[in-house]
């Protein structure tokens, strides 16, 4: 499959893990939460890994790509405790679309950070995506 495959199965995953957090989070602490959820998503990974494991799976990457890979861990668990909060006191189908502004906000970061090509199109796109979050969140 290529990325576009890969992507569009993510935006699915993304959109019934909104839908399915909401329902779970009903009543619950929302740190009580993101760790079950991050749980199952440890035991997953760690058993998806050792499943479908190539040659080469399990050597130590470089310390640079610990730090980034331990400091996006932090990020992704930051992310995910003000989600759940989010969502536990918010529509999810508000809360959902401010959420994807992280889109607009990789777009600038890809720019700044990695030098990728800030096109016309990722500015309209960004630029929609930012106005129709906005639009959806404050109906």
């Amino acid at each position: 499959m290529n990325w576009l495959t890969w992507a569009l199965l993510s935006a699915l995953f993304a959109a019934a893990t909104a839908i399915l957090a909401k329902l779970g989070v009903a009543g619950v602490d929302a740190n009580f939460a993101t760790a079950v959820r991050t749980s199952v998503v440890v035991i997953f990974t760690w058993l998806l890994t050792f499943l479908a494991r190539q040659p080469g799976t399990f050597h130590i990457p470089s310390k640079n790509s610990m730090l980034f890979l331990f400091l996006s861990g932090l990020a992704t668990g930051l992310s995910w405790l003000c989600y759940f909060r989010a969502l536990q006191v918010g529509p999810a189908s508000r809360v959902a679309p401010i959420d994807k502004l992280s889109v607009v906000l990789v777009i600038l970061f890809g720019a700044v950070f990695l030098s990728e090509k800030l096109t016309p199109g990722k500015v309209v796109g960004g630029l929609l995506i930012f106005a129709g979050a906005i639009a959806v969140a404050l109906d």
